[in-house]
């Protein structure tokens, strides 16, 4: 049982974050992460400065990046215009992202899910990238309760992406339920993910059943830093660091340098200015 860890922390960590960082200290996050032997990262999202300050400037952000041999630098788009603007960028990735009902849609990106499908769609036809899509709310919805596995099902199966990431938007799985979606989504016969946030302190509990399950790669933030701005009470994501430890200790090899790691959490901590959720940068590593 292998998967791979996606680090989201430079994007859907800092976006919810209430400093804006400055686009060189992202890119230096981005570049500290890539160090440590991690695989994925996603660097930044093409959306509009005035409504998600901390995501200004992205262009810039990608401009810095020293790059790592055999790192995917991905990029989160909403729109048409995000993608086109990615597509002018190094990156080497496309995230794309729908609700699975129609409310979160309408609440985080101001369309139906019909419409925000026929979206993801054209962005699909259109790249030249691998293609990565985020059906957020798939295990509860903060407007509309919960979700019919079933309709998670039938939305993935429209979707002519690469990978498919399923996510606990807002931190209401438990394993059991993990299980059940996560296996169904993986016999559609494509890579299929999962994103987890740790609202409810259930996270790396569905991350392991996840991968039981059939995922092949597993999103997570350094440090636990992160959430959804347009998702009452919803927490950070997973913490990497406790990731890595749970999943090395497992005798999951996730070929990342842990204590490099730590060590980005505590950097992080002095640049946003106070103790941050992950627990295993704060414990430390053991044995040290």
């Amino acid at each position: 049982m292998t998967g791979l860890i996606s680090e989201v922390g430079p994007r859907d960590g800092l976006q919810n974050e209430p400093e804006v960082l400055d686009p060189a200290v992202r890119t230096d996050l981005v570049n500290r992460l890539a160090a440590t032997g991690l695989r994925r990262i996603e660097a930044t999202s093409f959306v509009r400065a005035d409504a998600v300050p901390q995501m200004a400037e992205a262009e810039s952000v990608v401009a810095g990046i020293e790059r790592h041999p055999g790192v995917d630098y991905a990029g989160l788009v909403l729109n048409r215009r995000g993608f086109d603007r990615l597509m002018t960028t190094s990156l080497t990735r496309v995230n794309a992202n729908l609700a699975v009902t129609d409310t979160f849609n309408r609440r985080n990106a101001n369309a139906s899910l019909a419409e925000a499908t026929a979206l993801v769609k054209e962005i699909l036809a259109a790249s030249v990238l691998p293609t990565t899509v985020t059906i957020s709310v798939a295990f509860g919805c903060p407007f509309e309760g919960r979700v019919d596995p079933a309709r998670v099902i039938e939305l993935a199966s429209q979707l002519d992406a690469d990978e498919i990431v399923l996510a606990d938007t807002i931190g209401v799985a438990t394993p059991r339920q993990v299980s059940e979606l996560i296996g169904q989504a993986a016999s559609l016969g494509k890579p299929t993910g999962a994103h987890f946030h740790n609202t409810r302190n259930t996270g790396l509990a569905n991350a392991i059943a996840a991968l039981d399950a059939g995922a092949t790669i597993l999103d997570s933030s350094v440090a636990g830093i992160g959430g959804c701005p347009f998702a009452p009470r919803a927490t950070g994501n997973i913490p990497t660091e406790d990731l890595v430890y749970l999943l090395e200790g497992e005798g999951i090899p996730t070929g990342v340098d842990l204590d490099a790691l730590i060590g980005i959490s505590e950097w992080l901590e002095g640049v946003l200015g106070r103790p941050l959720p992950g627990l295993v940068y704060r414990a430390g590593n053991w044995p040290d």
